[in-house]
């Protein structure tokens, strides 16, 4: 396992970041190891985010010096949804299959994970999202027609999409973390547009189901003070809670967002109207 540190960060200091430093601050541009866990560590509400394709061998969760923990999960909860091929999830003994985008929370206290795929021609692709945990709260498998459906958009505006919240308080009990997946329909590529910002947690997203040469230009910064970053197929960005985190994109496209903080609430967001960003 590899785990690398992304520090705090301003947003009295973002507006002076060239490209280079933005992509260094936000952009997470290899999130799946193969055959090797590999995770970010963001100070931003001490998320960690990562993934890994196992190919020749079933692949282990272990711990690392940053957190100082005999177990990834001593003081940790996880989320994991698989956006490839089929594959298990070992926890503690008990073994979770998860077809494409099903989804597992691994609560508190777990010593052993493993991850294997059933088809090393067809892998799996587990990505992982996990944050601190004061309390335990019970593994459960989530299949994608568990989630919560939320229909919205339109094409005429170019991002009629489904929000498929998955690990949210309504499925499964966690301490903080809730994730979900968004899909956008053929002839869609924004998403998240009217833009907003929740103070009260932090969002990344993980980006996929893109071609080879498409990207999707990903919004972020103050309401007077947006940027935009770049991201290919399968890369990340993390999104401070003082940020907008909107995307538009050459084609239509799925992305995965995971949160953590201080609220749980889905629709605890500060709105801004599209007619007042700069």
């Amino acid at each position: 396992m590899k785990l690398t540190i992304r520090d705090y960060s301003s947003h009295k200091d973002y507006p002076h970041y060239d490209t280079a430093r933005l992509r260094e601050e936000y952009v997470i541009e290899q999130v799946f190891g193969i055959d090797e866990i590999l995770l970010t560590y963001s100070y931003i509400d001490r998320i960690i985010v990562g993934g890994v394709i196992p190919l020749s061998k079933v692949v282990e969760l272990g711990s690392a010096p940053e957190i100082r923990a005999e177990h990834f999960l001593d003081r940790r909860e996880m989320g994991v949804i698989n956006i490839g091929g089929e594959g298990t999830i070992t926890v503690d003994g008990k073994k979770y299959e998860l077809s494409h985008w099903d989804s597992l929370y691994v609560g508190r206290g777990a010593k052993e994970v493993t991850f294997a795929s059933k088809d090393p021609k067809n892998p799996a692709h587990f990505y992982i999202a996990s944050s601190p945990a004061h309390v335990h709260y019970d593994n459960k498998l989530i299949h994608l027609e568990e989630a919560e459906h939320r229909h919205l958009g339109s094409l005429e505006e170019c991002n009629k999409r489904t929000i498929n919240r998955i690990i949210v308080p309504e499925n499964v009990k966690t301490a903080q973390l809730t994730m979900g997946l968004t899909h956008l329909e053929p002839g869609s590529n924004w998403n998240t547009m009217p833009s907003h910002t929740h103070d009260r947690r932090m969002e990344v997203y993980l980006y996929f189901d893109m071609k080879e040469n498409d990207a999707v230009f990903h919004m972020m910064g103050t309401q007077c003070e947006t940027r935009h970053v770049i991201l290919h197929n399968e890369q990340a960005v993390i999104s401070p809670s003082w940020s907008i985190h909107s995307g538009v994109g050459t084609s239509n496209y799925t992305f995965i967002w995971a949160m953590c903080g201080e609220n749980q609430d889905f629709d605890d967001m500060d709105n801004i109207e599209t007619k007042d960003l700069l």
